[in-house]
């Protein structure tokens, strides 16, 4: 799979302290992904993957299709932006992965998605 296209994926990360239970151990988190296509070709994302971890060091995989229930076309220079979220068992952890995407011939290829940290706020110097 190629990985030539220009399709740079941009995080911003949110805490969510009412639906958060420091006590229990649960800790949201929203996410908005700005997805822009500085390619020539129109592309499609198919597929996600993530892998989030947690301070303790536990690993959740999440691979499915699309992202929202969509499976969004980018044309040239156009992007797309979706927010979503993520439950962990600390107050501070780490998200990574992947789309899977296609091109206007179908071609397959993957753009990463960068490392970001999911922290609650004042909890990291």
């Amino acid at each position: 799979m190629s990985s030539h296209y220009n399709v740079p994926v941009a995080v911003e990360t949110f805490y969510i302290a009412a639906q958060s239970d420091p006590a229990a151990q649960r800790y949201v988190f929203a996410y908005t992904i700005t997805i822009s296509n500085h390619s020539d070709s129109t592309v499609q994302l198919l597929r996600r993957y993530w892998l989030i971890t947690d301070a303790n060091g536990k690993q959740t995989e999440v691979a499915g299709d699309g992202v929202v229930g969509e499976q969004p076309t980018l044309a040239p220079g156009s992007s797309y932006r979706y927010t979503s979220g993520a439950v962990l068992e600390t107050p501070v952890g780490t998200m990574q992965g992947h789309y899977e995407m296609v091109d206007a011939s179908q071609q397959p290829f993957v753009t990463a998605i960068p490392l970001f940290r999911l922290a609650m706020p004042n909890i990291l110097n």
